[in-house]
């Protein structure tokens, strides 16, 4: 641990280590849930969203490695293991109980949309208080804005494809 690196936070620093370990179990969910979607999907268009959970799976985990990284730097544990991810997390984990692609898609909309509100909370949270902190969090947040966007407009194309082959 940094001595002056903790000091120079203008905030409570447990406080920033539980928001931290929030987001950190969340993205190991979310990197579970992107890549055990990719292995089990079925329906229309399977292979290229597949491709996409495949690397959104591995963004996830990066954001992980970010997290743990600096939950270490300010003198905390990251979050020790799966039992205690689901209780942190601020976002649901839906497994792909239903491999169909459409849910698949539906089910990681919603979790980039509570990633994406989670990192606002920490930009809001960090401005002016913990600059390193905000930086990793906007970083973070430019890639969970992209996922949302790329996944969205798979549904919308799979929404075209299915709705014209009924027709």
């Amino acid at each position: 641990m940094g001595t002056r690196g903790r000091e120079i936070i203008g905030m409570d620093v447990d406080k920033l280590l539980e928001m931290l370990n929030k987001a950190f179990a969340s993205e190991w969910l979310a990197y579970y849930q992107y890549w055990l979607g990719a292995k089990l999907i079925k329906g229309p268009m399977k292979d290229a969203v597949a491709a996409e959970l495949n690397l959104h799976a591995t963004e996830e985990l990066s954001h992980a490695t970010l997290l743990a990284g600096r939950i270490i730097q300010l003198g905390g544990t990251p979050a020790l293991g799966p039992s205690d991810w689901l209780k942190l997390t601020p976002c649901k984990y839906d497994a792909p109980a239903d491999p169909y692609v459409a849910v698949l898609l539906d089910q990681n909309i919603a979790g980039e949309q509570c990633a994406i509100s989670t990192y606002k909370a920490m930009m809001d949270a960090t401005k002016d208080k913990d600059m390193v902190t905000y930086n990793m969090a906007l970083t973070i947040l430019e890639q969970e804005v992209e996922h949302e966007e790329d996944l969205q407009s798979l549904r919308e194309d799979l929404d075209l494809m299915v709705n014209r082959g009924a027709k």
